[in-house]
């Protein structure tokens, strides 16, 4: 997600790391590459020009904790102050034993439809029990993607065909759904900040609907001008916060979420591709981290948890004691195709993501069958035991698989990745390094 700047950054990063010692010069370039990477990503100048005065004068001015060398403590101002520009994490829980109501707005193609199945699967995995509203009775057809979507997430959707009073659907969808949902998600209608009738009738359906959350849905490929839009639809219906769509591939994003910030709703969601699963909770110092190649391993333990449904009792305990076999690995990489991006658990591993070279993590989904083909033309005790698998061995395994020795070996290191977290995870060893990454 948001590839200029994450090479921006990471690449400032690089120059300060490889630096023979650290002097004025260099914290002025670090600057000057900062700034270009958060202006190619569509971030307010007026904002850039704040951020990098503080990184220069921290830098400056503050002296390394103990145990940190100077050239650390720069990279983790770094952190730092991008992590601030996005806004601290937002604060809404759904309350247990209390239903809530998710009303969601923003201008027409922002995603809002693909956003509320998105969400109603995000958050039926976390248990709670969700249904669903069509009141989008502008666009031909948003009902039946919406209905479309929320089947594969096994969500009921309340709509009426060809019905024009949207407040009336709301009202009468409410009724239909009765008090059994925990959460009640509400897609509407495109409206865009200039459209003052179609703003008024969000006040009305914000009064009808009476939402706990009114979550503005903006598409990262705006940039900046999305700050004019959340204002826009704060007055109407009370933004508490914001979902940001396309976050992948070349979206300049780093607008989109700056320019949120300032209207005061934080941002929530992120939508990190397109398949259904691809979606996830904001969190400021999380997404930094994964910009900054440092990684993300909240996101690597909430993948492991939800695997954890589908592992048999032997399989997880192989795996917490960090005995997983290569066939323990498979069936993760089928549980990770059937939730979302294997691209993007790849991309959150700490230590992995900032090793890997540009364009390295394009296609990650597609690795899945050819790793496949590799498991299968290992023996059972290569299965059993990546470590014996030598030079000789990855050669045969090669050949038999019709792939390359280097896919072998890219195998056998996601795996002794995994293998090495879901051991962690297990141990309470994992709640320091936590508190080291800045997540807990």
């Amino acid at each position: 997600m948001l590839d200029s700047l994450k090479t921006g950054l990471r690449a400032a990063i690089k120059k300060v790391v490889s630096a023979g010692g650290v002097d004025a010069e260099l914290i002025k370039d670090l600057s000057k590459d900062v700034q270009r990477a958060l202006l190619q990503a569509d971030v307010d100048v007026k904002i850039v020009i704040a951020v990098t005065k503080r990184i220069e004068e921290r830098a400056s001015e503050e002296k390394p904790p103990p145990g940190l060398s100077r050239k650390d403590h720069i990279v983790k101002i770094l952190y730092d102050e991008i992590a601030a520009m996005l806004g601290r994490d937002a604060e809404f829980e759904f309350r247990a034993g209390a239903q809530t109501r998710i009303l969601l707005l923003g201008i027409q193609g922002s995603g809002k439809t693909t956003t509320a199945a998105k969400l109603a699967l995000h958050l039926t995995r976390g248990g709670y029990k969700v249904a669903a509203i069509g009141a989008d009775t502008h666009r031909p057809g948003a009902l039946a993607q919406l209905r479309d979507m929320c089947a594969r997430a096994r969500v009921e959707v309340y709509g009426e065909e060809g019905g024009r009073d949207a407040v009336s659907i709301v009202r009468a969808g409410l009724e239909a759904v009765g008090e059994a949902p925990d959460v009640v998600i509400i897609d509407t209608a495109g409206r865009h900040k200039e459209e003052g009738a179609l703003l008024e009738e969000m006040r009305t359906l914000s009064e009808a609907a009476r939402p706990d959350l009114a979550l503005l849905v903006i598409d990262g490929t705006m940039g900046r001008q999305c700050g004019a839009q959340a204002a826009a639809f704060h007055k109407a219906a009370r933004v508490g916060g914001i979902a940001i769509t396309k976050l992948d591939s070349t979206a300049k994003g780093g607008g989109a979420l700056a320019a949120a910030t300032e209207t005061g709703a934080r941002v929530m969601y992120i939508g990190t591709g397109e398949r259904i699963g691809d979606i996830e909770r904001f969190s400021s110092t999380r997404f930094v981290g994964r910009l900054l190649g440092m990684g993300d391993v909240q996101a690597v333990l909430d993948m492991a948890r939800r695997l954890e449904a589908d592992a048999d009792g032997d399989q997880l305990r192989r795996m917490k004691r960090g005995k997983m076999s290569m066939e323990d690995f498979y069936s993760q990489l089928e549980g990770m195709a059937r939730g979302g991006s294997l691209r993007g658990m790849i991309e959150s591993m700490p230590g992995i993501a900032g090793g890997m070279k540009e364009g390295q993590l394009d296609g990650m989904d597609e690795r899945i069958e050819r790793w496949r083909h590799i498991i299968q033309s290992m023996n059972g005790a290569e299965k059993g035991d990546p470590d014996t698998i030598n030079s000789s061995r990855a050669k045969r395994i090669a050949r038999g698989s019709g792939s390359s020795e280097r896919e072998v070996k890219e195998l056998i290191k996601a795996f002794n990745n995994s293998k090495g977290m879901m051991k962690s995870a297990g141990g309470r060893q994992m709640q320091g390094f936590l508190r080291k990454m800045g997540i807990k």
